[in-house]
């Protein structure tokens, strides 16, 4: 078995016109693609064996932006890679002996190489994109059409979310005209949007591809349930429960990430950093972060899924919700707000100082339907929106806190018993207790906001 792998130079510049092709360097933006591309070519191994590179400027700074220093002793030139003519990589690679050769080089000659190794070669080949080719073979010169398998493709838009958004387009609606003209329109968005960022979410190398997903999921259930609030309409009811579902198997892994994120960011006292690491924390909940992803892959990768996303798209582009979006007035929204924000203050009037936590949670959810139920017409609620995020915000800083108490203190139990583990124990026991003293502050803001109305 042989192993090919095809890297194609980041983007370059063309600003210079006096530099002949070869010395083209990268451009700004080909440059921002290196970072995030060689988390995912070095996971899959793509510098364990031979690295040939094209002499080409661009191809040798891309190499440089990819390759971890470490592997810089595999690293060989190869000025026959600067070549267009897939042809001639192909006669070249059949003199190789190795098991495993990593290309880094120019189109057409790599994508035009893919084609003919590949039954089903990919459409395109972008620049800093990746392959990995195997081959059934025992010699190179065995290498030939149709011989290879693909392993892995991944383009920069893949595995970072700021080149995914890079070129995204927003949804054209009128701001001045309420969101509840444009429903169908709306929910369509989201819905492409999900399934957009369904391929960055199963690679998991950019965990703002799960943070946008989880956004667009839920700003289609907000838009639905506030549509089925006043129509009372049980298709949109069920098919607005399997979007739940959906959205709630994300919130464990969103919160791993929330966790990992502040660990590495927040000023520790170095009792408490020498704790994390001594203690293996950061490790033990990266591995949780990778459980949860696996899961998460395979509910987004099963057939449950992709059966309930087809039906949700024939339901949001049927004349079915159209029916249902025109007959809605602004006086329903209004009376549908009114009556929520009148539960919502009922209850918020009951929050104290001795509280559950689940109370506050309740609230939090109440408070997210009003919002998206205001959004449904904007031009009127404008004034209030702003002061109604400002809550949930806050609200979502004590969740996110007594998430974060909760998983910590499971962690230091399981550690406990342990005898080597009493200075980490004690070094955690300082990190959520002083958790524990900016959640209660955070609840003390909270009752401070009083009721909407």
């Amino acid at each position: 078995m042989k192993h090919l792998y095809l890297i194609r130079h980041a983007k370059s510049s063309w600003a210079d016109d006096g530099l002949r092709d070869h010395q083209r360097p990268l451009n700004n933006r080909g440059l921002k693609q290196l970072a995030p591309m060689s988390r995912a070519i070095r996971a899959d191994g793509a510098f364990d064996g031979t690295v040939y590179c094209s002499n080409a400027t661009r191809a040798q700074q891309t190499l440089e932006g990819l390759i971890p220093s470490n592997h810089q002793h595999a690293v060989k030139l190869a000025p026959v890679l600067y070549t267009f003519n897939h042809e001639v990589v192909l006669d070249w690679l059949r003199d190789r002996n190795e098991d495993s050769i990593t290309l880094v080089g120019h189109n057409p000659a790599l994508e035009d190489l893919a084609g003919l190794l590949l039954k089903h070669a990919p459409d395109t080949f972008p620049t800093c994109s990746y392959m990995h080719i195997t081959l059934p073979i025992e010699h190179w010169c065995e290498i030939g059409k149709n011989r290879g398998r693909l392993e892995r493709f991944l383009t920069p838009k893949d595995v970072s979310y700021e080149q995914f958004h890079r070129k995204r387009t927003k949804i054209r609606i009128d701001e001045h005209s309420p969101l509840a003209w444009h429903i169908p329109e709306s929910l369509l968005h989201q819905y492409q949007r999900i399934r957009d960022l369904e391929p960055g979410v199963l690679q998991g190398y950019d965990d703002e591809f799960l943070h946008q997903y989880r956004i667009a999921i839920r700003r289609s259930r907000a838009v639905a349930e506030a549509v089925v609030d006043i129509s009372g309409d049980s298709d949109l009811r069920k098919a607005v429960k399997s979007l739940k579902r959906h959205g709630q198997a994300t919130s464990r892994l969103r919160d791993l990430h929330v966790l990992l994120g502040d660990l590495a960011q927040w000023p520790l006292e170095e009792n408490t950093r020498l704790a994390l690491v001594s203690s293996g924390a950061r490790s033990y909940f990266a591995n949780l972060a990778d459980i949860e992803h696996q899961e998460l892959t395979k509910r987004l990768s099963s057939g449950q899924y992709r059966k309930d996303m087809d039906e949700w798209y024939q339901l949001i582009t049927s004349r079915h919700l159209k029916k249902i979006t025109r007959k809605l007035a602004i006086e329903d929204i209004h009376k549908a707000l009114k009556k929520h924000i009148h539960k919502h203050d009922a209850v918020a009037r009951q929050l104290n100082e001795q509280s559950p936590d689940d109370h506050f949670h309740d609230l939090r959810k109440r408070l997210k339907r009003i919002r998206y139920l205001a959004e449904l017409n904007k031009p009127a609620f404008h004034d209030r929106l702003r002061p109604l995020k400002h809550r949930q915000q806050r609200f979502g800083d004590f969740q996110d806190l007594h998430v974060q108490i909760d998983m910590l203190l499971a962690f230091r139990n399981s550690i406990a018993t342990e005898p080597d583990m009493l200075a980490p124990v004690a070094g955690l026991n300082t990190l959520i207790s002083d958790l524990a003293v900016e959640k209660h502050r955070v609840r003390a803001d909270i009752l401070t906001l009083g009721g909407i109305a």
